[in-house]
């Protein structure tokens, strides 16, 4: 594949003389519109010596020709670790730990608010909290809908914390995004391409959840459409992978928090919680992702896990989820000064 990637300030008639000279030349390709700069893909170009033609075109940057299957997400073509964004002032990868906690799902209003605040004051960057909920059968509770985004923005306006919910549809993605501070790609979803597509075009972080039986390939391709469509703020996120164990929920493969952080330039955390579903697994396997390099963590926490309507039993309670803030943070502390060299990307 050849990627063009065009000059910062480079005109729109420099981007179309390069789809000119592909489309002359007979080969096939696709824009993808970056925030600062924008780059012509073509598969139908493999060799470097085709690639020659186009690096004195006007307004071209650089051309570089690659057998990446996810060009956009990688170091070779993407560069180093780039922070993402996700809310004004909170940033996330190269720094502090982002630390999202709160309930599986949206109950109610006094399970939200209380959970909400419990968070807040622990020292929560970001409340989670699902208003639709994809369930393995169709008699589980479904989460509120329309309403628990309602509650969620009262949570926000509440607590000051910025809020991140799954959605599942094209449809459902554009109507939240208004509302939402970040959006979420639920394992059942990562290759839900028509989601993939719309959500590249929206203006709002996104975090993939890694499919549960998904190849670290394939989640990198499923952000790539993402990429493809211009939304450059792609947070990946680990959160288990189906085995043969049923001691576990899912089997936490943290190898692939260094691997990923070697291969791409897009920030990674971890859910332990869906990883483990045991909420006594959850404080040692966050210790372990951050050790590992992870960029933050996806933490379920419920004011009540006993009456919870979802995963309960892996959720904190609010003293648990504190006594996890303090750990984090004296772990944080020593990895800042450490500086461990497992935690520097490997090339590639």
């Amino acid at each position: 594949m050849m990627v063009v990637e065009m000059a910062d300030g480079s005109t729109k008639r420099d981007l179309d003389r390069v789809c000119e000279s592909l489309a002359g030349a007979g080969r096939g390709y696709r824009v993808a519109p970056g925030g600062g700069r924008s780059y012509v893909m073509s598969a139908d170009v493999s060799r470097a010596a085709d690639s020659e033609p186009f690096k004195g075109l006007p307004g071209v940057r650089r051309v570089q020709v690659t057998s990446c299957c996810h060009p956009l997400a990688s170091r070779e073509i993407g560069g180093a670790s780039r922070p993402v964004e996700l809310a004004p002032g909170l940033w996330i990868g190269g720094g502090e730990p982002v630390i999202m906690a709160g309930p599986c799902a949206v109950e109610n209003r006094t399970q939200l608010m209380s959970t909400a605040r419990g968070v807040r004051r622990a020292g929560a960057h970001v409340l989670r909290g699902g208003a639709f909920k994809p369930r393995s059968h169709p008699y589980a509770f479904q989460g509120l809908g329309s309403e628990g985004i309602a509650l969620l923005k009262e949570a926000r306006a509440a607590t000051g914390l910025p809020v991140i919910t799954e959605v599942m549809s094209p449809d459902e993605a554009e109507w939240v995004a208004p509302h939402i501070d970040i959006l979420q790609v639920g394992t059942r979803n990562m290759q839900n391409y028509s989601l993939l597509r719309t959500l590249g075009g929206l203006d709002r972080p996104v975090l993939l959840k890694r499919g549960m039986s998904a190849t670290v390939e394939e989640w990198l391709q499923a952000a790539e459409y993402i990429l493809a469509g211009g939304n450059e703020r792609v947070i990946l996120c680990e959160r288990g992978i189906r085995s043969f164990d049923r001691n576990t929920r899912n089997t936490l493969d943290l190898s692939v928090v260094p691997l990923v952080k070697s291969m791409t330039h897009l920030p990674v955390v971890v859910d332990p919680s869906h990883a483990t579903g045991r909420r006594e697994l959850v404080l040692p396997m966050s210790m372990a992702a951050l050790a590992a390099g992870a960029d933050g963590l996806l933490v379920e926490v419920h004011a009540s896990p006993e009456t919870a309507l979802c995963d309960g039993p892996q959720s904190l309670t609010l003293d648990d989820f504190a006594g996890l803030m303090e750990r984090t943070s004296r772990l944080a502390s020593v990895l800042r000064e450490e500086e461990p060299s497992w935690l520097m990307p490997v090339a590639r």
